[in-house]
């Protein structure tokens, strides 16, 4: 087996799993194809806890992580995406890395998230994660360009031999590629499935719309989750699995943490970088589906015309643009919104494009996108501080930053809605909409019901 090293360092709050006096060794080898939840089950009594996945919306990209060479963690709540990305290009320092491919998202890849509001009190079924957690994984399968690679990552010292990483890497290949998945799926079954103080909830949303009508205020995103026991423990891999079925044109992701899981399908992605070409997205505004198909047209159409959902909408746009603009030259943004159809509910949907300048670093322009008024509000501290007192709970990493980003500065971050966080036998689902002053409170809690829908039937739940 690699030797993991580790040495604890506290600086401004963060705890880095690494150990300054060694340095990074990362090969990367081309494979036969493997599939990905296949690889996620890989020695699952060793791994898990450790472990983490993603699939791009467009299914072009995946990437699965087992084991931890190194962890990159947040307490504080200062400065936590420059001191993550301080620290990552501290661990790339000298590192010598055999990457012949140069694919993005191979080689050395951080993968990980952030916590919504690092303000709020924490609750204590979230305080494994911290402000941050982002693993540099010890193995990790990476899928791209339909070609397969295997990425090996150990912290050793200047003794550390590049031939045996190598004699190592081919190996764990070869053990890989025999082994035959054996990994027994349990059903999931619901005990339990409780709506946290719905009504409470219902009443502080017609609160916060007298607020929104006598301030300056425009908007407040806010949440609310769903509590669900099971019979047995709920198997990660198990809802990944029902997720890929269930939500094909969906991020679909999971990290891992101790005996907690933060996974579920988001249509939103925050940013993108690839090379130098930048992507994001603004989703915001957004209406049910029907089964019939002129009747779902109906639907999308209102959608297109609703003021509200067109206000909301724009105000994600217009932020997003200000965001990008310090780090992006020749933006392109189309005019009027198109519809993004997803199984459950349409959105309102607006890609934002540019190139990136010398100025751009993927966690840093994460630091400047989030919250997006899609998930915080406007004026984002403003609408913060009122979340934090009406909202009463800590939305943890739910509608914040988690994904990943690799040693040539490409990556890409969704934003973590649509998601929940299994624990033991419980598993906690989030869902929030975008209050404005002219909100109805009955129907902002019909629409969250219908963003608990791919969480609640990935983990084999009906309708709230």
């Amino acid at each position: 087996m690699l030797t993991k090293l580790f040495q604890t360092i506290k600086d401004n709050g963060l705890h880095t799993k690494s150990n300054v006096e060694n340095k990074l060794f990362s090969i990367t080898l081309p494979i036969d194809s493997y599939d990905p939840l296949d690889f996620f089950n890989y020695k699952s009594s060793t791994y898990s806890g450790e472990r983490f996945f993603w699939k791009s919306s467009d299914g072009l990209f995946w990437t699965v992580g087992l084991g931890v060479a190194a962890t990159l963690s947040v307490e504080g709540d200062e400065n936590r995406f420059q001191v993550t990305n301080e620290q990552w290009s501290q661990l790339l320092k000298d590192a010598d890395i055999q990457n012949p491919s140069g694919v993005p998202g191979t080689g050395p890849l951080l993968f990980g998230g952030f916590s919504f509001d690092p303000s709020n009190e924490k609750e204590v079924e979230w305080e494994q994660f911290g402000q941050s957690t982002l693993y540099l994984p010890t193995y990790m399968l990476t899928i791209a360009q339909d070609q397969y690679y295997i990425t090996i990552n150990t912290i050793g010292n200047e003794s550390f031999s590049v031939v045996e990483q190598r004699e190592q890497a081919n190996h764990f290949i070869q053990q890989l590629m025999k082994e035959e998945a054996l990994y027994k799926e349990n059903p999931i079954k619901i005990k339990v499935c409780k709506e946290i103080a719905p009504d409470k909830w219902v009443h502080s949303v017609e609160e916060i719309v007298d607020i929104l009508k006598t301030s300056n205020v425009k908007k407040v995103v806010f949440a609310r989750k769903l509590l669900l026991e099971f019979e047995e423990h709920a198997q990660s891999s198990l809802v990944i699995k029902k997720l890929l079925n269930q939500q094909p044109t969906s991020f679909v992701f999971a990290l891992e943490v101790g005996d907690s899981c933060f996974l579920g399908a988001s249509p939103e992605r925050l940013i993108k970088k690839t090379g130098d070409h930048v992507l994001s997205t603004c989703l915001a505004g957004s209406i049910g589906r029907n089964e019939n198909a002129q009747e779902d047209q109906l639907l999308g159409e209102r959608l297109l015309k609703d003021q509200k959902n067109l206000f909301e909408h724009e105000l994600v746009v217009s932020m997003i643009e200000d965001a990008l603009r310090p780090y992006c030259t020749d933006i392109d943004i189309p005019k009027v919104p198109i519809l993004l159809k997803m199984p459950d509910i349409q959105h309102l949907y607006t890609p934002v494009e540019g190139k990136a300048n010398k100025e751009f670093t993927l966690l840093n322009v994460v630091e400047k996108l989030h919250p997006t008024p899609a998930l915080g509000g406007v004026p984002t501290n403003a609408a913060l501080e009122i979340i934090r007192e009406k909202e009463n709970m800590d939305r943890g990493f739910y509608a914040a930053p988690i994904g990943w980003t690799d040693y040539l500065g490409n990556g890409e971050f969704a934003v973590g809605i649509r998601s929940g966080l299994l624990k033991g036998k419980k598993a906690f689902l989030y869902a929030g909409c975008g209050l404005v002053s002219d909100s109805v409170s009955e129907e902002e809690l019909k629409e969250t019901r219908i963003k608990f829908q791919p969480m609640l039937k990935a983990t084999g739940g009906e309708n709230v």
